[in-house]
């Protein structure tokens, strides 16, 4: 059994990375809308 190529050793973490990225950018988004709702909530 051969050991896997470069490209794969790069491709894989470069993939967790966009993956990291993308989930950050979305998870920011939901609690920065979350806490909009909250503070909307709290001033009726």
């Amino acid at each position: 059994m051969d050991l896997p190529s470069l490209n794969h050793f790069l491709f894989i973490p470069g993939v967790l990375l966009v993956g990291l990225a993308i989930g950050y950018v979305l998870g920011a988004k939901a609690g920065r809308a979350e806490e909009q709702r909250r503070q909307k909530e709290r001033k009726r």
